[in-house]
């Protein structure tokens, strides 16, 4: 035992000195290094460990059956240009639907010069009543109106009717996950059709309106993006993003169409398209469009529900929503 010096006026100390070892030594030292160490990879292994999706999974909700129905619903009241009595009856069943899964509807009624004279058109807008004022929002369209047609019966089923069929389906959904559905507006356009050809005057009428309002609003910055659905009900399916497709979105909708095993039904489309997704790009809020251009019934009496497939749909329809909850806000 090493010698101790005993202190004047003070009981000596008769217990044994502790002996110095290694072990006392790495506890005393050592030892918060590796309780620090420890803390680190606790919280790095909290921070990288698989987490469960923000908004749930809503896409295993969404039904292509259910929005099939839909478009049967739209396609029996006939040819659906604007002005006609069968467009007051699609948007009145579209605010039927859309209000009794907890949206608000909106009309948004415009004039607009055409070939055919000044006409009145219709978008329809659904918002939630809880929509944050300090979240950015997703937008996802269609348009529900059929091209006017003097020599055939134009009933639009995958042109007009599939998107907006569909569209009723996706704000079923997303009423089942308000956090999401908050941020989340659905546009049903009017006019997208052109009465000759389309150019920068003729068609795209609703969406043409609708983004050059939230431009003059100043609610671009609003947006974080926008999906745009068209002609995807094709039963041999096959989506051809425009190659101005802004390419986040690009990447994201094919990463969802990957993950949900479904990335042979998109592609890229060699030809620019002139579409509802245009305006808004050209506004300066990101949009895609989600098109089958393949589709021989175009602007044809033969575009009818036996060329569409609910399968189709339930495609478009469950990589939509997983990008919604999985990219579009990140």
């Amino acid at each position: 035992m090493p010698n101790k010096k005993k202190r004047p006026h003070r009981r000596p100390n008769l217990a044994p000195a502790r002996k110095t070892t290694l072990a006392s030594q790495w506890m005393r030292y050592g030892g918060y290094s590796f309780l620090v160490a420890a803390l680190l990879l606790v919280s790095l292994f909290l921070f990288l460990r698989p987490r469960g999706p923000r908004y749930g999974e809503p896409w295993k909700e969404f039904s292509g059956d259910k929005a099939f129905r839909h478009v049967q619903s739209l396609v029996a009241l006939g040819p659906r240009p604007p002005e006609s009595e069968a467009s007051k009856k699609a948007r009145a069943y579209i605010r039927e639907q859309l209000e009794a899964t907890g949206w608000q509807v909106i009309d948004q009624p415009f004039a607009a010069q055409t070939p055919r004279g000044t006409t009145q058109f219709v978008n329809v807008i659904a918002r939630r009543p809880d929509q944050p004022a300090n979240q950015k929002l997703f937008f996802v369209g269609s348009h529900y109106d059929t091209k006017t047609f003097d020599s055939i019966r134009f009933v639009g089923a995958n042109d007009g009717g599939s998107s907006s069929g569909a569209l009723l389906e996706l704000g079923r959904v997303l009423d089942q996950h308000p956090q999401l559905a908050a941020r989340i507006e659905l546009i049903f356009f009017d006019g997208e059709e052109a009465y000759q050809r389309f150019s920068r005057t003729d068609g795209l009428y609703g969406s043409r309106f609708f983004a050059e309002k939230a431009r003059k609003a100043k609610r671009v910055p609003f947006y974080e993006g926008g999906i745009v659905w068209d002609m995807i009900g094709d039963r041999d399916l096959t989506i051809t993003l425009p190659p101005d497709s802004p390419a986040k979105l690009a990447q994201g909708i094919f990463a969802a169409a990957d993950a949900l095993q479904v990335r042979e039904h998109f592609t890229y489309l060699n030809d620019d398209i002139l579409d509802d997704h245009t305006p808004f790009n050209e506004v300066g809020i990101p949009t895609i469009d989600l098109i089958d251009f393949d589709y021989p019934p175009w602007h044809t009496a033969g575009d009818t529900m036996d060329k569409l497939s609910a399968e189709s749909l339930q495609i478009v329809g469950t990589v939509t929503l997983y990008f919604l909850a999985e990219r579009a806000f990140q």
